[in-house]
C-alpha cells in the first residue's frame, strides 16, 4: 500500500528502528508492506521522466518470505515507465530475479547521482523497463 504524506513519518521511523540511513523525503511516494506493522518499505521518485527506487528495506525478521519481491512487483504493477535502482553487487541476482536488469544508459541525472555515491561504495545501476516511458 501507499502511504500518505501524513503517514511518511512512519516510513522514517521504520528506516531508523533497523539503524538505515534511509529517509522517505517529501517528494518520495512511498510504498510498505504491513500487518500491524510495517514490515517493509520502499521510496520512489520520478526523475527524468522515468521512476527512481531508493530505501527499500525489509524488516530483518520478515526477510526471506518474498516481502521484498511483492513489493516490487506491486510497485510495478501501479507505475508506467522505467524503474531505476542503485544496489550493492551481491544484490544483483535478487533485483534480476525480480525483472531488472543492469543498465548503461540511465538519466544524466541519475549517472551523476551514481557516480557521487560510487566514490564512496560500491553501487550498480540497473533498470526494470516498460514501453512507456511517462511517469503517471
Amino acid at each position: 500500500m501507499r502511504l500518505s504524506d501524513e503517514q511518511r513519518p512512519l516510513a522514517n521511523k521504520f528506516y531508523r528502528q533497523y539503524h538505515s540511513g534511509m529517509k522517505a523525503r517529501g517528494h518520495h511516494q512511498v510504498w510498505v508492506a504491513r500487518t500491524h506493522e510495517l514490515q517493509a518499505c520502499l521510496c520512489l521518485q520520478t526523475v527524468d521522466q522515468c521512476w527512481w527506487l531508493t530505501g527499500l528495506l525489509v524488516a530483518p525478521a520478515q526477510r526471506s518470505q518474498g516481502l521484498a519481491s511483492s513489493l516490487l512487483e506491486h510497485v510495478r504493477q501501479q507505475h508506467r515507465g522505467d524503474i531505476w535502482l542503485f544496489c550493492a553487487p551481491n544484490l544483483v541476482p535478487f533485483y534480476r530475479a525480480n525483472g531488472y536488469e543492469p543498465g548503461e544508459d540511465a538519466p544524466i541525472s541519475l549517472r551523476d547521482k551514481l557516480l557521487r555515491y560510487q566514490r564512496s561504495k560500491a553501487l550498480l545501476a540497473m533498470v526494470n523497463r516498460t514501453q512507456a516511458t511517462l511517469p503517471r
